[in-house]
């Protein structure tokens, strides 16, 4: 009975110093102590007691003298690491050093510091931003009529061009001394989302100057000489930037881009044997291209003679030309998705430039894609999430009016369970994606450059956006189908695939960034023990790996033992802020990121290099990731805000349906991990129990529909920021017209409806119930006039547009390929 007593002592001890990731000097006294008991307490024969201690004594001299464990161990296991790494090419290893690890970091410790996350001050917006957004930005959405500029015109009208470069909307990140607006982050997320709302043509016009391109390259490594000429052109709206990478041959492959150019002597201006490069290039899907005045260029530098280094193959160069440099060929236009924001190919053929429109000059040269991932993973984190969050309001705003306004068999059509199914993943998306937005803003305005995080939030605010305009046209039916200037929806719904595309389509960025990069960079140990096989000093390479790695031992362990003890306990131990309402989410957090830790060693041990080519389960090692990402944010926006219990329904919402897809892409990555002793070993520790999230509730669904089918402080929150037009005859702003006007003929209609039940009035439509009523003195002239309101209203939302027997033919409109020019003119 003693010996028993005894190893379950000494299991509780093994487990509780893995649980807190003790030292190898700790490990050795706790195993020391254990064969001192078991000698005292159990019958062990003393050749048996000889030959534990003697392995006890080499193994302690092994692990616990660093010269000798580092030659033993370190040293060969060093060995084996730099051959087990794969290749890894130059832009490949360029996107990974990108930017900074923020959360992420705490999310892949397997023991994220809450308190850290909740002591980050509240991203807040300047007083002058405040005004910008409720003074120009408010003019500009009034000033953009959508049907007119994506079927008429197919560019923004000279008028709007105009105000856009006046009120500085083309320089919100350039530095006021600069000329610039100078505003945070989170302003810029704010006006972009704002447009949104209004104009997918108007936001993207004003989002991609302010996004990756010219201007943030020149602020981040632009000489001074370059800096002072572009930037304050830039700002006014005097220079209209665009950056080409992408071309036919070369999409999420940069390494391959064909263009090229050539380090050489040539004539420039007047001037002979100027220092140049000679290029030849051919892009496509440049947004701006076609009416730039700047273009900047991603291209290939060779030195063949050797001007201006050593090297001949230099790599990715970047320039800053102006687009009437002899050579050059803009104009012609792309028509995405009927989108009427320029978006065109260039090219160029023999184009002499001068080196010092290399940005940042010739130092760096061959630089380029480095630059470039540095500021995407800034950049990444603003235009298209803050674009899809827009539009998840918009929906949000919209679908729970039309959904209170729209009647069918007597009752609003957002009262019908399945439409309420629909309106909950719209509240509860968009109140997931706009914390994630803002979180996210104010990171950047915190000075980080979340490589990963923004890769986060680029595809799973385009994604949710993509659900969250889906169910929307589902619920307004043929209403949103019908395009014409009454429709709200429709051109959203379809551009949305655009920002699904762009700045890393989001198939690549969920299988092969989100995780992959985050691994390395995000991991407590990988990178150091990557690092450690490139250091070109033997003797520091085995030390530095000697730590990392025994490091990552420990954290293994540690995290193997932190799931286990979590999930057997439901994480009801675990030390977490929160109050009664989301501690338990804490908690649940807290267990699934030890999981992904544990998960994510196991599937780098043995599977190593193949794990890159593994890409379905690496896209759910990034869904877990990912979504751990979310609820801390969601949960961040909840505590910022104040812990207003009327959101609780949307927070909950959200994250019970985050906390469904965690368990379902563990399950996948355990159902489909090629090992299934180790597929075995993680179902143990992950699910010790079993699983036991599940999707939010009907019940939960059905609150948080409620909370888009009537005015309240909640509904405004979560739909803040959309633009509501002045004119009471817009569509929008009759759609909220119209639902109070409904909600005030609902409870009129309640006593209509029982006064015939109790057949006290007879009538064959609900108009002659409602004269029957007002002559019965059920009611009041002033609710008959509410009921006639509310009709009127409604008749005049469920409209759609229709048009002549010749609309849309040959003739009757502007085609884009006619636009070019007049809008190179208005811009």
């Amino acid at each position: 009975m003693a010996e028993w007593v005894m190893l379950l002592v000494v299991m509780a001890v093994a487990w509780a110093l893995a649980y807190w990731r003790a030292s190898l000097l700790i490990w050795t006294v706790a195993v020391a102590a254990a064969l001192f008991a078991l000698g005292a307490t159990a019958e062990v024969g003393r050749t048996t007691m000889a030959v534990l201690w003697a392995g006890f004594m080499v193994a302690a001299a092994l692990f616990n003298i660093a010269p000798l464990r580092r030659t033993l161990i370190a040293g060969p296991v060093l060995g084996w690491f730099r051959g087990a790494l794969p290749q890894v090419s130059q832009t490949e290893q360029e996107a990974l050093d990108a930017g900074t690890v923020w959360w992420d970091g705490e999310l892949f410790s397997g023991r994220p510091d809450w308190g850290k996350l909740l002591s980050l001050p509240r991203p807040e917006l300047s007083a002058e931003e405040k005004m910008f957004l409720a003074g120009p930005v408010e003019t500009l959405c009034g000033m953009l009529d959508d049907w007119k500029i994506t079927h008429e015109l197919y560019y923004l009208p000279p008028e709007v061009w105009k105000f856009v470069k006046d009120k500085g909307f083309l320089g919100m990140i350039i530095p006021k001394q600069y000329g610039g607006l100078g505003y945070s982050a989170l302003a810029h997320s704010e006006v972009v989302a704002k447009l949104s709302t209004r104009s997918g043509t108007g936001a993207v016009s004003v989002m991609v100057p302010n996004s990756l391109g010219p201007a943030e390259l020149l602020l981040n490594y632009g000489t001074d000489e370059q800096k002072n000429h572009y930037l304050p052109r830039l700002a006014k709206g005097e220079e209209i930037p665009c950056f080409a990478l992408t071309g036919p041959e070369a999409g999420s492959d940069a390494s391959s881009i064909p263009d090229a150019g050539i380090v050489c002597k040539g004539a420039f201006q007047g001037r002979q044997d100027v220092l140049g490069i000679r290029l030849n290039w051919e892009k496509r899907y440049i947004t701006l291209g076609p009416i730039a005045t700047l273009l900047g260029l991603a291209f290939k530098l060779y030195d063949p003679d050797h001007l201006i280094g050593d090297r001949e193959d230099i790599g990715i160069t970047l320039a800053l030309i102006p687009t009437t440099t002899p050579g050059i060929e803009i104009g012609r236009r792309h028509f995405p998705l009927n989108s009427a924001f320029f978006n065109g190919p260039t090219s160029g053929k023999d184009v002499f430039i001068p080196m010092d429109w290399v940005i940042g000059g010739v130092k760096y040269a061959g630089q380029g894609w480095r630059m470039l991932m540095n500021c995407l993973a800034a950049g990444r984190s603003i235009s298209l999430p803050a674009n899809s969050a827009g539009m998840a309001k918009l929906a949000a705003l919209t679908t729970g009016a039309y959904g209170r306004v729209r009647i069918q068999f007597r009752t609003p059509i957002g009262k019908f369970e399945g439409v309420e199914e629909a309106l909950a993943r719209i509240g509860g998306h968009t109140y997931m994606m706009d914390a994630a937005r803002v979180m996210t803003a104010g990171a950047v305005d915190l000075g980080e450059k979340p490589a990963v995080v923004s890769a986060i939030v680029k595809y799973h605010l385009t994604e949710r956006g993509r659900i969250v305009i889906n169910d929307a046209m589902d619920v307004h039916g043929g209403k949103a189908i019908c395009m014409g200037p009454r429709n709200y929806l429709g051109r959203a719904y379809q551009q949305t695939p655009i920002a699904i595309t762009v700045e890393g389509a989001n198939i690549l960025t969920r299988c092969m960034i989100i995780f992959g990069q985050g691994a390395i960079r995000g991991h407590p140990y990988v990178l150091r023990e990557i690092n450690a096989t490139r250091q070109a000093d033997p003797r520091r390479a085995v030390k530095d790996f000697d730590d990392a790695f025994f490091g990552h031992i420990g954290f293994v362990v540690s995290n193997a033992a932190r799931a286990l003890f979590l999930g057997l306990t439901g994480a009801r131990l675990a030390s977490v802020p929160g109050d009664a309402d989301t501690r338990r989410y804490y908690q649940h957090l807290t267990r699934l990121s030890a999981a992904f830790a544990f998960a994510t060693d196991i599937a780098m041990l043995l599977l190593g290099g193949q794990l890159k080519r593994r890409e379905k389960l690496s896209a759910r090692l990034g869904d877990v990731l990912s979504q751990l990402y979310l609820c801390s944010a969601t949960l961040k926006r909840y505590e910022d805000g104040g812990r207003l219990q009327g959101e609780l329904p949307l927070l909950d919402w959200s994250i019970r349906d985050a906390l469904f897809r965690i368990q379902t892409a563990l399950v996948g990555i355990i159902a489909n991990f090629p090992s299934r002793a180790a597929a075995l070993l993680l179902r143990v520790a992950i699910f010790p129990i079993g699983q036991h999230f599940s999707p939010p509730s009907d019940e939960l669904g059905h609150r948080v529909a409620g909370l888009l089918l009537e005015p309240s402080a909640v509904r405004d929150r979560l739909t803040q920021g959309v633009f509501v037009p002045s004119n009471p005859d817009e569509p929008v702003a009759q759609l909220e017209q119209a639902m109070r006007a409904a909600i005030i003929a609902e409870a009129v209609y309640s006593r209509i409806y029982t006064a015939a039940r109790q057949d006290r009035i007879s009538g064959k439509t609900p108009d002659e119930l409602a004269m029957r009523a007002r002559e019965a003195g059920v009611i009041t002239r002033e609710e008959l006039d509410a009921v006639a309101r509310a009709k009127a209203l409604r008749r005049a939302v469920v409209m759609v547009d229709d048009f002549p027997p010749d609309f849309g033919k040959e003739g009757t409109g502007a085609k884009p390929a006619d636009t070019v020019e007049a809008g190179r003119r208005t811009a």
